[in-house]
């Protein structure tokens, strides 16, 4: 459950109550997403440069495996197709 703070709602980690292996293909998939963007360069996740700029590699890739496992759920919740975000 998200919590909220300051007027503003701030989403949690990635929860270890889950799946673990749904939890452990995620982060393997966002491993490979950081890899390919380092291949090609990083111009579709901004923000994700800017986290790896802080942290290390495995950390940014929790993060997108979390903002990854957020889409699915908000598409399977809503019963959409996955619609990629526009280029800025």
């Amino acid at each position: 459950m998200p919590s909220v703070t300051g007027g503003k709602e701030k989403l949690g980690s990635i929860s270890k109550a889950g799946n673990r292996y749904l939890r452990q293909l995620l982060v393997v998939g966002a491993l490979a997403v950081i890899r390919r963007a380092k291949q090609l360069g990083y111009t579709r996740y901004p923000w994700l440069v800017k986290l790896m700029e802080r942290r290390s590699v495995k950390i940014a890739a929790v993060a997108l495996a979390n903002k990854m496992a957020r889409i699915a759920w908000a598409m399977m919740a809503r019963g959409e197709p996955y619609r990629a975000a526009l280029p800025i």
